[in-house]
């Protein structure tokens, strides 16, 4: 028992630098993915950005779209933590959604910024379980909009919300401006969102595995009246390219 107990003791701590590992190839892969884009960045590059070698990264993930999958939910993880879960409930929250989404700093700096409006397009490509990630992740993230935008009754708001998402991160997609030579009056301007067309033409496929759109989905969803939110009624959604 002495030495079963022994072993549990000096186990933990290999445990706890296993995941912190694990997290810091997760945050900076985020990191990369988002600026240089997903296909062009290799496992050599993902791994010399977290400081380790090639030869670490099968102890973590079985292949690099396992690391993408796990990537892509830590990153709508902490885009929902960071943004949507710090705003104060109501509409008071959703202004500081949209205020914080918009910033200055959330559009010039891409590789903290939506993974969204970075990685979409690619998401798109990859495999069902990618696809599957982003869609969770995403819907969580539309699920505490929408809770603000309409506190009574957020399923009536959802296909909205995530419209409104979509012109947000169409927002965020461009090259960022270099603060020396951007206008002196860029933030004093009113933004216009523009509408992020590979986004929408996502979005809009967002189904279950029977062809049921997101909007469909959502009215079956309130229709059998269950506990409010933006997820659909059956199967997962998935992203078809």
């Amino acid at each position: 028992m002495v030495w079963h107990l022994t072993g549990l003791l000096a186990a933990a701590p290999e445990n706890e630098h296993k995941q912190a590992t694990r997290q810091r190839i997760i945050e900076t892969a985020g990191r990369r993915f988002k600026r240089d884009g997903i296909d062009t960045s290799g496992v050599s590059t993902l791994m010399k950005d977290a400081g380790l070698t090639n030869g670490a990264f099968y102890t973590h993930f079985t292949s690099k779209d396992d690391l993408v999958a796990t990537t892509v939910t830590n990153q709508l993880q902490a885009q929902n933590a960071g943004i949507v879960t710090q705003a104060t409930p109501g509409r008071a929250g959703l202004e500081q959604i949209v205020r914080r989404y918009l910033s200055a700093w959330h559009r010039d700096s891409p590789g903290d910024g939506c993974p969204s409006a970075a990685l979409l397009d690619e998401i798109a490509r990859r495999t069902d379980p990618t696809k599957q990630a982003y869609t969770h992740g995403v819907l969580l993230v539309i699920d505490g909009i929408a809770a603000r935008m309409a506190p009574g009754d957020p399923l009536t708001v959802c296909t909205r919300t995530l419209s409104d998402y979509a012109m947000m991160a169409g927002d965020q997609d461009h090259e960022p401006t270099h603060p020396a030579t951007a206008p002196v009056d860029r933030q004093a301007r009113p933004i216009a969102p523009r509408p992020h067309q590979p986004f929408t033409a996502a979005a809009e496929h967002l189904s279950e595995s029977s062809g049921v759109t997101t909007a469909t989905a959502i009215r079956t969803r309130r229709a059998a009246s269950r506990p409010p939110s933006c997820h659909p009624p059956t199967s997962h959604l998935t992203l078809r390219a």
